[in-house]
C-alpha cells in the first residue's frame, strides 16, 4: 500500500483557534472591513442559474450511454453540484438573503440542494458553525477526522482509498461522532429532496437520477475541486492549522479558497472575501497558501508527512455548544 506517513498521532495543542482573535486585531486597524458584511444581493441568480442548467441536462443525459454520462457527471454535472454544495455553505451562514431573513436563506438551502441528490442543506449547518466556533475541538468539530481513519488509512494507497471515499466520511462521521436529533426543518429537507427525486425518475428515468448522484459522489472525491476538503487545515506546514487557496477555481466556488479570509471574517459573503485580502494584506501575504487543489490532492497522498493525522486538535475542557 505504499509508504506509511511518518505521523502517529494529531498535532495537540493548548492555543485557541486564531480566528478570533485576528479578527479583533484586523478590526482595530481596518474598520472598514465591516461595510463587506451581509449578503450578496448577486448570489441567489447564480445559484438559480445553476440548478436550471443541471435540470436542463436531465432530458439529455437519459440518452447517454453509461461511459459517456459518468465522464459528463465528473466533469460537468458534478462541478456545478460541488459549487452547490458551496453555495449551501454561504447559505448556512446566511449570505443567501442575510441574517435578518433566516427562514428564506433555509428555504433558498432546499432548493439549492435539489440537483445534490440527497438532503444536505440543514445537516450541514447544523454542524459547520460549530466548526467555526469551536476548530480543532476533539469533541464538537466534525471535520476533524477520526481516529479510526487515521490508524487504517495511514499509507500512500491508503490515503488513496481515503479520498475515493471521502464523501460518505464526511456526510457520515457527524452520524457517528457528534450524533444529534434531527430537527423538523431536516425533515423537511428529506421529504422535499425524495419528492424531487421521484419526480426525476418518473419524467427522465433512473439514468436521470444517478447522474446527479454520481457527479455529486464523484466530485467530493479525487476531484480538483475536492481539494478545499485538504487543503483548508490540513497541516501542510507545521503550525498552522487554516489554509487559503488563491487559484482560478475559486471562481466557481463562491471563493471558498479565501479559507483564512472566510474563517476570520464568516460574515463577509465569498464575492467580497478577495477585498478582506486587499484591504489587509499583511495579515494574509505571509501565511503559508495554496494555489492548486490538484497539487493538494498529489501532494496529500504522496507525501508521509500529510495524511489524516495531519490536523491541528484542542481537548474538550467541557465546552458547551
Amino acid at each position: 500500500m505504499g509508504a506509511h506517513v511518518s505521523r502517529n498521532d494529531f498535532e495537540w495543542v493548548h492555543t485557541e483557534e486564531p480566528h478570533a482573535s485576528r479578527r479583533k486585531i484586523i478590526l482595530e486597524k481596518y474598520p472598514e472591513i465591516k461595510k463587506l458584511y451581509g449578503y450578496d444581493p448577486l448570489f441567489k441568480w447564480v445559484v438559480l442559474a445553476m440548478v436550471l442548467m443541471q435540470l436542463l441536462m436531465l432530458p439529455l443525459v437519459k440518452y447517454m450511454s453509461w461511459p459517456v454520462l459518468l465522464v459528463v457527471a465528473y466533469c460537468f454535472g458534478g462541478v456545478i453540484n460541488h459549487s452547490l454544495m458551496l453555495a449551501i455553505h454561504e447559505i448556512a451562514h446566511n449570505l443567501a438573503f442575510g441574517h435578518n431573513r433566516p427562514l428564506h436563506n433555509r428555504l433558498f438551502g432546499f432548493f439549492a440542494n435539489l440537483p445534490i441528490g440527497v438532503p444536505v442543506s440543514i445537516s450541514f449547518k447544523k454542524y459547520h458553525l460549530e466548526h467555526h466556533r469551536y476548530q480543532g475541538d476533539e469533541v464538537i468539530d466534525v471535520d476533524l477526522p477520526t481516529l479510526l481513519e487515521a490508524k487504517l488509512f495511514c499509507t500512500t494507497g491508503g490515503k488513496l482509498v481515503w479520498l475515493f471515499l471521502q464523501p460518505f466520511f464526511y456526510a457520515l462521521r457527524p452520524l457517528v461522532v457528534r450524533p444529534k436529533p434531527p430537527t423538523p426543518l431536516e425533515m423537511i429537507n428529506l421529504v422535499i429532496q425524495l419528492f424531487f427525486d421521484a419526480v426525476v425518475v418518473e419524467l427522465f428515468g433512473w439514468r436521470a437520477l444517478w447522474y446527479l448522484l454520481l457527479g455529486s459522489f464523484m466530485a467530493m472525491g479525487i476531484h480538483p475541486v475536492a481539494g478545499h476538503f485538504v487543503s483548508e487545515h490540513y497541516m501542510f506546514r507545521k503550525g498552522f492549522e487554516t489554509y487559503s487557496y488563491y487559484g482560478p477555481l475559486n471562481w466557481i466556488t463562491f471563493n471558498v479558497g479565501y479559507h483564512n479570509e472566510h474563517h476570520d471574517f464568516p460574515a463577509v459573503p465569498g464575492r467580497r472575501l478577495p477585498e478582506v485580502k486587499r484591504i489587509a494584506p499583511e495579515f494574509y501575504d505571509d501565511l503559508p497558501h495554496h494555489t492548486s487543489w490538484s497539487s493538494v490532492l498529489y501532494d496529500f497522498v504522496m507525501d508521509p508527512d500529510i495524511g489524516p493525522y495531519a490536523r491541528i486538535k484542542r481537548k474538550h475542557f467541557g465546552l458547551k455548544s
